[in-house]
């Protein structure tokens, strides 16, 4: 046992133990014990500008994970996952943060009503459809907007449709009829965060 300058312990163990420990048939042989962050959500959503991203039932781990580190890179304010999403902290999730889910605000919502009422516009992604707009038709941004992402095979519910300010689609070629949801986010958070904000 050492003792680290940050004031953590390092312990050592054999192979044999730490595959033991360690969920992965090839572990690189670190592992860490962290406390899990709290926000303060409402401090988020007082901010003056605020690029939020919204998953409805996101259900595989590698998505959730990729969705968080992608949103963390670009500098989104926060994620706001359903219930029924992937667990926030499955060994899959975490992996895919590749270290950056300790850095970003993540809270459990059942809908977006509360981001409503605090003065967040919602525009849907959705696949190409009556009622939607294609992303790069859009040349401004809400000061406070959040982007809505549905569930991987069922896409967004009919209520977040409704309560979706702007529903809009990424145009795709080749026959291809969808991205997958942690491409969209991606894509849509970069457009979104470089647009100039509406007045």
């Amino acid at each position: 046992m050492v003792r680290l300058a940050s004031s953590a312990t390092q312990y050592s163990c054999s192979d044999l133990q730490f595959l033991k420990l360690s969920d992965l048939d090839e572990p690189q042989g670190i592992l860490a014990v962290v406390r899990q962050p709290t926000w303060d959500e409402a401090a988020i959503l007082r901010q003056q500008f605020v690029l939020g991203i919204f998953g409805e039932q996101l259900q595989d781990p590698a998505n959730v994970g990729a969705i968080i580190r992608t949103a963390a890179a670009l500098n989104a304010s926060a994620l706001w996952l359903t219930p029924e999403s992937a667990d926030l902290y499955h060994p899959k999730v975490v992996r895919a943060t590749s270290g950056v889910l300790l850095s970003l605000p993540v809270f459990s919502a059942r809908g977006v009503e509360g981001l409503i009422r605090h003065g967040c516009d919602v525009f849907a992604a959705e696949v190409l459809g009556e009622g939607t707009v294609s992303i790069d038709e859009i040349r401004q941004a809400p000061r406070k907007l959040i982007l809505a992402l549905g569930n991987e095979s069922r896409g967004l519910s009919a209520q977040i449709r409704r309560q979706a300010v702007t529903r809009f689609t990424i145009p795709l070629s080749r026959e291809v009829e969808s991205l997958n949801v942690a491409a969209t986010a991606a894509i849509a958070t970069f457009y979104f965060s470089r647009l100039p904000k509406a007045g």
